[in-house]
C-alpha cells in the first residue's frame, strides 16, 4: 500500500514538472530570455586609472625611457642587460611598492633588490645597488610618489 501511495505521488509530481516545461506559445506563457551580450573588454583608459590607482604610473614617453634606463646603466649596466622593456616594466612595478610604503625605504629597497635581477646577479645587487635603483625609478618614473 505504501509503495503504491508512493507511485502515485511521485506521478503527480513528474506531471507537474512536464506541465511546467511545456512549450506553451500562448499568451499566458512567461516570455523567453535572450541571451545579453557578454561584458566588453576593458577600455584603455579604465586599465590606466587602475594601474593608476594601483600605484603604477603610465608607461614614459621615449625621453623618460632613455634617462631611466641611462640611471640604471649607471649604477650596473648589467641591471638592463639589454632588456629595455623589461627594465622599465619593473621599475613601473617598483613604483608600486613606493607608493603604498612612502616611508618604509627598508622595504622599498627589498622589493627593488627581489624585483630586479639579471643572469648574473639572480638574487639581486644587493642592498645598496637596490637602494639605488629605488631612487632611480623615483626620480625618472613616480616623481609623484
Amino acid at each position: 500500500m505504501k509503495s503504491l501511495a508512493a507511485t502515485a505521488l511521485t506521478a503527480l509530481a513528474l506531471a507537474a514538472t512536464l506541465t511546467a516545461c511545456s512549450s506553451d506559445d500562448s499568451t499566458t506563457a512567461a516570455p523567453k530570455k535572450t541571451p545579453t551580450a557578454a561584458p566588453s573588454a576593458p577600455s584603455a583608459k579604465n586599465s590606466a586609472d587602475a594601474e593608476a590607482s594601483a600605484g603604477i604610473p603610465p608607461k614614459p614617453d621615449a625621453a623618460t625611457e632613455l634617462g631611466y634606463i641611462r640611471a640604471l646603466t649607471g649604477i650596473d649596466p648589467d641591471i638592463v642587460h639589454g632588456k629595455e622593456a623589461k627594465a622599465v616594466e619593473r621599475g613601473r612595478n617598483q613604483c608600486q611598492t613606493i607608493h603604498h610604503f612612502p616611508k618604509d625605504k627598508s622595504k622599498q629597497a627589498g622589493m627593488a633588490e627581489m624585483r630586479f635581477t639579471s643572469p648574473h646577479h639572480p638574487k639581486g645587487f644587493g642592498k645598496v645597488k637596490a637602494a639605488q635603483i629605488v631612487v632611480a625609478v623615483h626620480t625618472n618614473l613616480c616623481p609623484e610618489f
